[in-house]
C-alpha cells in the first residue's frame, strides 16, 4: 500500500556525523530501514529483478525460496508490475515454497500456496515444472519420504540462491517455532498455540485451524546463498530486535540468521521502532534536540532511574550517556522544568477545548464553540473502547459530535450470537425465521466466505449496539451515527478487498456533509486483521481531496489508538484525564457491544475483554503520568496530534 500515513518524530540521529559502524553497533545483521513497506517493498523487488537478469544473461537458472503470507506481498505485486512491463521473465526461475499448513489441500484458500499462486505465481511465466510447493494432501506416513524428496530436489537444482523470508512476532521463520533446532531441515512440526491463535483468523477460529504445518528447516533456510528477510510495521519492531541485537537462541529462531554470511533485513519505520539506534539514539550517536525528542530521552531516563521527572539530577544525565543533551540545554534543571510544564500541559479536561478560556498553554483552542466533531471508528466499537471517555466528555460540554463506523464488522459476531437475536425476536412474537437462519448457519462451509445473508445480519447486530452505546453517552444515532460499510471489507472472510475510489468518495461524502471542525480518527496499525491501517488510509486520501475547500481551513486531526496498544508518552500531545465516574459510564457504553464481551471469534493473542484492556491500559497511563510527578488521576485516555 502506497501510505499516506506517516508520523515523522521530531529529532533524533543526525545523520553523517557518526559512521555507520558506530551509529549501527548494537546490530549484529546488516538493515535496511525504508520509510514504508511501499519503499521497501520496492527495493527488494528490484534486488530480485536484478538477480534473475544477471542469472538469464549468464544463461543460467535462478532458483527462488518465498514466503507466504502478508508480509510478501507488496513485493509480488511489484515483481508482477515489472513482468508486465517487460523488465524481467520468470521462463529460467525455479520457486521453492517455503511452508504449507497440514493438512490441507492446495485449492483451500487458506493454504499458503494457493494464496501465493493466487497472488503472483499463477500470473508470471514460471514453468509448471519449476514451481515446487510442500505437498500437505500425503498421508502423515508418507511426509518424511516427501520432506526428504523435497531437500533433495532443492540440491538437484544446486540449492537455494536467494531466501525471501518473513518473520513472526516470536521470531519464528517459516514454521519454525521457537524450540527449533539449527540442524533441522523439511519436516513436519507440530504448530505452538500462539502461532495457531494468530493463524486462526483465517480458518474462523482456532477449532479449525491446522495443528501441524510442514516447513523448510533452519539448516535449508541457511544453506541459502543470499537471504533477504522483510519486517513491515510496529506488531513485528519487539522481533526484530531480538533478531538483529540480541543472541542467538532456539528460542528465537530468527536468530539464527546472524551465522549466515549473505543476509540483509529490509524493515519499514514502524518495525524499526525498538531497534537501539532509533529507540535510544543518544546511546550511539550525536543528535538533534527537538522538543518532543528530548521529552523521549527524559522520559527515559525516569524509567531506567525510577524517578519522577523534577528528582532527576546531573548525575542521572551524565551517566546514562545524555551529556550531550545537558550541553544543548545549560543544566539538567532546565531540561527538567522544560520537559514537567511540556507534560503538564499535554493534560485537559476539556479535548474540545475550554469556552472563554486563555488557551495558550492548553492542547485545544477555545473558539470556536460549540465545534463540530466527527470521531471516525474502524469498527463499530472503537470509539467507546478507545477514547470513550473523550466521547463522554465532548458531548457532555455541549460540542455537536458524530460518529462515523467506518466498517460494518460483521465478521466478527459469532453464529451463536446471532441464533440468540433470532430467538429472541421469536419469543418477542415479531416473527419466527429461527429454523430458516440455523440452517444457514448449519449449511456454511468451513473456509469459504460467509454468506451474504447471514453477513447482513451480523452487521445489523453490530449496527444496534453501536446505536446502544452513542445512546449511552449521550448522542442521538438516528442524526449523529454514520454507517459506511466500506466495500473494502465486505469479502465475507478476514483477507480483505483493496482499497478503491468507492471507499474514499463515501469518507469524502460525509466529511463535506459534517464540515466537522475537528476529527479524530484511529491512528494504531497493530490490528490483527489490518482494518485500521485501511481505514486510516482510506480517511487520509480522502482528506486530501478536501485540503482547498473553505470549511477545512483550522480543521484539526487527533489520532487515538484501538484496543491493541497505546501512544508512548512522548508522543503525546492532549492526554485527558478521566474521574471513576466517566470509566464506569465508558464501560456501560462498551457493554452495550454484547456480540463482543464474552467469545469473539478473532479476538488476537490477547483473551481479556475489551473493556479489561481499554481500562487497564488508560489507567496504566495514569499511574505513569503519576510516576512521572503529574497529579494522580482514575484513568487517562491521550492523543497525537496528526495536523
Amino acid at each position: 500500500m502506497n501510505s499516506k500515513y506517516n508520523i515523522t518524530p521530531s529529532g533524533g540521529l543526525i545523520p553523517g556525523i557518526e559512521p555507520d559502524d558506530i551509529i549501527k553497533r548494537f546490530e549484529k545483521l546488516p538493515v535496511s530501514i525504508y520509510e514504508s513497506e511501499e519503499k521497501g517493498a520496492d527495493y527488494v523487488a528490484g534486488q530480485i529483478v536484478d538477480a534473475i537478469n544477471a542469472a538469464t544473461g549468464r544463461g543460467e537458472r535462478y532458483v527462488l525460496g518465498l514466503t507466504t503470507g502478508k508480509s510478501p506481498v507488496g513485493i509480488y505485486r511489484k515483481l508482477l508490475a515489472a513482468y508486465h512491463a517487460q523488465e524481467v521473465s520468470f521462463e529460467h526461475v525455479v520457486v521453492f515454497s517455503l511452508d504449507e499448513f497440514y493438512p490441507i489441500k492446495p485449492e483451500e484458500q487458506q493454504s499458503r500456496n494457493f494464496r501465493m499462486r493466487e497472488e503472483f505465481i499463477n500470473q508470471v511465466n514460471i514453468k509448471p515444472e519449476h514451481i515446487h510447493f510442500p505437498n500437505s494432501t500425503l498421508t502423515m506416513d508418507e511426509m518424511t519420504t516427501f520432506c526428504h524428496s523435497y531437500e533433495t530436489k532443492i540440491k538437484e537444482y544446486g540449492g537455494i540462491d536467494l531466501m525471501l523470508l518473513g518473520t513472526g512476532t516470536q521470531g519464528q521463520l517459516g514454521f519454525n517455532e521457537p524450540g527449533s533446532f539449527e540442524n533441522a531441515r523439511t519436516r513436519l512440526v507440530v504448530l505452538g498455540t500462539a502461532t495457531r491463535k494468530t493463524q486462526s483468523s483465517l480458518f474462523y477460529g482456532i477449532e479449525h485451524t491446522p495443528a501441524k504445518a510442514v516447513t523448510m528447516g533452519l539448516a535449508t533456510i541457511l544453506s541459502a546463498r543470499r537471504i533477504i528477510l522483510i519486517a513491515w510495521g510496529e506488531e513485528k519492531s519487539d522481533s526484530i530486535r531480538s533478531i538483529t541485537e540480541g543472541e542467538v537462541t532456539p528460542l528465537i529462531p530468527a536468530s539464527c540468521l546472524q551465522r549466515h554470511t549473505n543476509i540483509e533485513v529490509v524493515i519499514d519505520k514502524g518495525a524499526s521502532e525498538k531497534l537501539t539506534r532509533v529507540d535510544t539514539p543518544w546511546l550511539v550517536g550525536t543528535c538533534d534536540w527537538q522538543p518532543k525528542f528530548i521529552r523521549k530521552a527524559v522520559l527515559w531516563l525516569c524509567g531506567l532511574t525510577q524517578k519522577p521527572v523534577l528528582k532527576l539530577t546531573h548525575e542521572n544525565y551524565i551517566e546514562n550517556s545524555l551529556g550531550q543533551l545537558l550541553e544543548t540545554a545549560n543544566s539538567y534543571y532546565n531540561v527538567n522544568i522544560k520537559v514537567f510544564n511540556d507534560l503538564q500541559h499535554t493534560i485537559t479536561g476539556w479535548p474540545g477545548g475550554k469556552p472563554n478560556a486563555d488557551d495558550s498553554t492548553r492542547p485545544e483552542t477555545a473558539d470556536p464553540y460549540p465545534k463540530r466533531i466527527l470521531i471516525f471508528s474502524p469498527h463499530p466499537d472503537d470509539d467507546v473502547i478507545s477514547m470513550g471517555g473523550t466521547f463522554l466528555r465532548l458531548v457532555d460540554q455541549g460540542h455537536d459530535v458524530h460518529v462515523a463506523y467506518q466498517t460494518s464488522g460483521n465478521i466478527a459476531v459469532n453464529d451463536n450470537v446471532v441464533l440468540q437475536n433470532i430467538d429472541t425476536i421469536r419469543e418477542c412474537g415479531y416473527g419466527n425465521h429461527y429454523d430458516e437462519i440455523a440452517a444457514l448457519i448449519r449449511n456454511k462451509k468451513t473456509g469459504e466466505p460467509e454468506p451474504l445473508e447471514l453477513r447482513k445480519l451480523k452487521g445489523a447486530i453490530r449496527r444496534a449496539e453501536a446505536r446502544a452505546a452513542c445512546r449511552e453517552v449521550g448522542l442521538e444515532p438516528d442524526t449523529h451515527a454514520h454507517f459506511l460499510n466500506l466495500p473494502f471489507y465486505e469479502t465475507g472472510g478476514i483477507t480483505k478487498g483493496r482499497l478503491t475510489d468507492t471507499d474514499i468518495t463515501i469518507i469524502v461524502r460525509l466529511l463535506q456533509t459534517v464540515k466537522p471542525h475537528r476529527i479524530f480518527a484511529a491512528g494504531d496499525l497493530s490490528d490483527p486483521h489490518g482494518t485500521h491501517r485501511v481505514c486510516i488510509e482510506a480517511l487520509l486520501q480522502a482528506i486530501e481531496r478536501l485540503n482547498d475547500e473553505d470549511w477545512f481551513e483550522g480543521c484539526r486531526m487527533w489520532l487515538y489508538r484501538g484496543a491493541w496498544q497505546e501512544w508512548s508518552l512522548d508522543m503525546v500531545d492532549m492526554a485527558v484525564p478521566l474521574s471513576p465516574g466517566e470509566v464506569l459510564r465508558k464501560r456501560h457504553a462498551i457493554y452495550r457491544h454484547l456480540s463482543q464481551k464474552d467469545n469473539v471469534p478473532f479476538p488476537g493473542d490477547d483473551r481479556r475483554e475489551f473493556w479489561q484492556r481499554a481500562e487497564e491500559r488508560t489507567e496504566n497511563t495514569a499511574r505513569t503520568y503519576d510516576k512521572l510527578g503529574m497529579a494522580e488521576y482514575q484513568a487517562i485516555e491521550v492523543f497525537l496530534r496528526l495536523f
